[in-house]
């Protein structure tokens, strides 16, 4: 086999050993102490990211995932005119990822069956920037230096596994937890007691009010249905929410913040930030799977963050003997939590 045909055979392999990798939800977390969820929850997170990685959105045998890869359409069977579906395509080595003509192979020979120049036939790379153009530039830049080093002879299924875990620890290292949006020193502390908390509750509702979306369901339920129904209203709703909690964090942070709320608020606005973020790769997920991906294995945690930093604004309030009945102004900022467990009560049947 030509090293075209090797690099194409271990592509796959390598593939199938990341999205092993990636399916359990609990290697990411730990790599990052991150808290476990419940086992509903990973079962739930397990099963979207699972349909992620078999989704084939045009039945041609080459799931949505590698079509990002490979810049075929995933809503096209035959994206170059070939004769045949996107899948035999790539199994015939007539379509290979982007990512290979942009590295110098050295031996390399165009495969014997090939009927496609590859650049000429216009195949177009991974969006540029995302994860999974920079895990496949990450991966093709790897295997030439491990080919190399192995004296140009084919790597073992070993050599190919220990490949795969580099090629993860590097993309994990890449998609850490977003650093902190603000710090203490960024916010403007000023004046304590109830006067001062229930001024601060009415000027952050409204920010909150300013920054709502129009969501009717909840961010993971439209995760689900971008991702199993292939709903694009469903990302539109997404990207709608990481711009609204991303606006209201920035208009939260310029509030002058009683000197009792300074730690909780911080905490709120970087939480906040971060679940921004992870709704805009959601919101992604056609073009930048692997991002998507990783993003749901720290939405639970970030979530959960969120919903800590929220009680203990509640707790505050609370031991400074406001109270805050639904409708008043500052209540929907102050009860956040206790809203969420109405609406969650709601669902229960």
């Amino acid at each position: 086999m030509n090293t075209m045909g090797q690099i194409l055979g271990n592509w796959r392999v390598i593939f199938a050993t990341f999205f092993a990798m990636v399916l359990v939800v609990g290697s990411f977390m730990l790599a990052h102490n991150i808290e476990s969820p419940s086992l509903a929850q990973a079962s739930a997170e397990s099963a979207l990211l699972q349909a992620i990685a078999t989704k084939d959105s045009d039945d041609d045998g080459l799931p949505d995932w590698e079509e990002a890869l490979y810049g075929t359409d995933s809503h096209i069977t035959d994206t170059f005119k070939l004769g045949m579906t996107d899948g035999e395509a790539v199994a015939k080595g007539l379509v290979i990822p982007k990512a290979i003509a942009d590295i110098s192979i050295g031996t390399s020979t165009p495969s014997a069956n090939s009927e496609v120049d590859y650049k000429a036939a216009g195949i177009k790379a991974p969006t540029e920037g995302t994860l999974t153009d920079a895990f496949a530039k990450t991966f093709f830049t790897l295997y030439v230096a491990a080919k190399q080093a192995n004296g140009g002879r084919d790597l073992t299924s070993d050599q190919t596994s220990a490949l795969a875990s580099q090629t993860m620890d590097q993309l994990s290292r890449d998609f850490a937890p977003a650093a902190d949006f603000k710090t203490v020193a960024d916010l403007n502390v000023s004046g304590s007691g109830p006067d001062a908390l229930h001024s601060f509750a009415i000027l952050a509702e409204t920010v909150m009010k300013k920054n709502a979306s129009d969501a009717r369901m909840s961010d993971l339920e439209y995760f689900q249905a971008a991702v199993q129904q292939d709903d694009a209203s469903a990302r539109t709703h997404l990207a709608s929410l990481s711009k609204s909690y991303r606006d209201t964090a920035v208009g939260i942070s310029i509030l002058s913040v009683p000197q009792e709320l300074a730690d909780v608020d911080l905490s709120i606005i970087n939480a906040l930030v971060r679940l921004s973020k992870i709704y805009g790769d959601f919101a992604r997920v056609n073009t930048d799977p692997l991002s998507a991906m990783l993003a749901l294995q720290q939405y639970r945690q970030t979530e959960l963050e969120a919903e800590q930093a929220f009680a203990t604004l509640a707790h505050i309030y609370a031991a400074n003997g406001i109270v805050l009945p639904a409708g008043e102004p500052g209540a929907l900022f102050v009860n956040v939590i206790a809203n969420i467990g109405v609406r969650q009560q709601a669902k229960t049947p």
